[in-house]
Formats: C-alpha cells, sequence, structure tokens
C-alpha cells in the first residue's frame, strides 16, 4: 500500500517501442504496414514469418538503415523517440543489431573483429574483461582469436557476430535468423546463449524463421505475414496455436487417427 501523498514510481518505459510502423523501399514499395511491439528488460520476444514477410525490413528500419524510411509510425528507444536516427546514434541508446549475413571482415583476427565492437568505448580496461568474458562464453572464439575471421566455420562465424555486438554492451540485442544454414548443434548451442543473456536481464528481439527453435527459448512472440502481425502471444500460446503448428511447426494432431502429420492448406488467422 502505498501512503497518501507519497509519490508512485513511475515504470521504466520499454527497452523498444513500435508504433504503427510503415516502412518500404522506394516510394513505390510498402513492406511494413503498421507493425507494433515491445521489448522489455530481460525478456526475449521473437517475430516468425516466411521469407518477403518483411521481418529484415522490420530491423533495418528500426536501425536507420533505410533512407527516408519509416514513412509512417514511430521508433521509440527507452522512451526516446529515435524515428528516422542514424544508426549510430541508435546504437549509442543501447541497440545492437547481428544481421543475417553476419557482417564478417574477413580479414580481421577474431579478437581484432571483437575489440571493433567496442569502437564507442573509452573504458579500456572494462573492454579487456568484456574480451576475456566473449571468450568464456564461447570458448571456441578463444581457442581461435588470433584466426582470420573469413576462415571460421558458419557456426563460428555467427557466435563471433553476437560476441561482436555484445562488447558494445548493448541493453537491447537484435538477432536477424540467426540459425541460418547452420547445423542443429551449433544452433541449440547458440540459442542457448541468447536464452541466458535474457535471463540476466537484457532484452532480445530474434528474428527467425526456425519457429521450434525460437519459441523454445522466447517469451512473448509475433507471427509477421505481408508486412502485418497477425498474430501475437506468449510463446506457449503460440506453440499451442493451430496455424502456428501447421505453417510453422510443419504438423498438427489428426484426432482421428491421432498421429502427427503435414497438411498444406490456405492460412486463416482469424
Amino acid at each position: 500500500m502505498t501512503a497518501v501523498g507519497a509519490e508512485v514510481p513511475m515504470a521504466a518505459p520499454p527497452l523498444l517501442e513500435l508504433r504503427a510502423l510503415e516502412s518500404g523501399y522506394d516510394a513505390q514499395l510498402r513492406v511494413l504496414k503498421g507493425v507494433s511491439l515491445t521489448v522489455t528488460s530481460g525478456r526475449c520476444v521473437a517475430v516468425l514469418g516466411s521469407n518477403g514477410a518483411g521481418k529484415s525490413t522490420m530491423l533495418k528500419t528500426l536501425m536507420g538503415l533505410i533512407d527516408d524510411e519509416p514513412r509512417k509510425g514511430s521508433v521509440r528507444v527507452n522512451g526516446v523517440d529515435l524515428t528516422g536516427a542514424e544508426p549510430e546514434r541508435i546504437s549509442k541508446a543501447g541497440i545492437a543489431f547481428v544481421v543475417e549475413d553476419r557482417g564478417m571482415f574477413p580479414e580481421l583476427s577474431v579478437a581484432e573483429s571483437l575489440r571493433l565492437g567496442a569502437f564507442n568505448r573509452s573504458d579500456r580496461a572494462a573492454v579487456k574483461t568484456d574480451l576475456e568474458a566473449m571468450f568464456t562464453l564461447f570458448p571456441r572464439l578463444a581457442e581461435r582469436q588470433r584466426q582470420d575471421s573469413g576462415t571460421l566455420s558458419g557456426g563460428e562465424q555467427q557466435m563471433l557476430a553476437i560476441a561482436r555486438a555484445l562488447m558494445a554492451r548493448p541493453k537491447l540485442l537484435m538477432l536477424d535468423e540467426p540459425s541460418l544454414g547452420l547445423a542443429p548443434l551449433l544452433v541449440e548451442e547458440i540459442f542457448g546463449v541468447v536464452q541466458r543473456l535474457s535471463r540476466e536481464g537484457m532484452g532480445i528481439l530474434l528474428v527467425e524463421q526456425n519457429a521450434n527453435q525460437a519459441l523454445a527459448i522466447a517469451d512473448y512472440g509475433y507471427v509477421l505475414e505481408a508486412g502485418r502481425f497477425v498474430l501475437e502471444g506468449t510463446a506457449q500460446e503460440l506453440r499451442q496455436n493451430p496455424n502456428v503448428q501447421e505453417f510453422f511447426l510443419g504438423v498438427r494432431v489428426d484426432e482421428a487417427q491421432e498421429r502427427l502429420h503435414v497438411r498444406r492448406r490456405r492460412r486463416r488467422w482469424n
């Protein structure tokens, strides 16, 4: 109970809030058609969708990587309106973005690539501490710290891309298709790290086609189709949704035959 006349503490604003965001490429091509989502500290939010749904466009738009976008809506980071801001300003606000192709600098060593992630920082002693922390988080990188990034395997490059992003000490980590092209064991290892980061208080925005893996670690999720969110809910609610089971998990329970099988039909979200 709050005493009469006492000040009621205000809730902290979300790490990230998108409001009715519309974006695309050139004036004629509209990809996002009014998407809204929220990410808070210590929560992993997954965005599911097939190729061409607009997932990567959403991430690029909120990072300021598409000229003259968004055309409508807003992007708020920690309560501050950063709609259309420069990528550097958005990064300094506490957002790190791991792009789909991992963004390697092939001639840089693993250690050099990690230090590059801290280029905006001046606390050298803390950077050194964080570098060792990344080697603890990803032991494979420690074994290859003098190796050129371009010679790493796909899974090792994904680990490096995530570790490099973490060197900036972000409050929110965004990942675009981190499982793409990776072996199942590596996917499990990487998603385990992402889940650990979320549990330690970092906000996670995970864009992913691998619905099974994404919903296994997510707290909340959205389904993006043709530039619109057609469904949202807790990870458990999405896993139990028949449409998600059929179109993203690939199976449904046939009550008559009591077996799992793949079905194909037109999507109906309502």
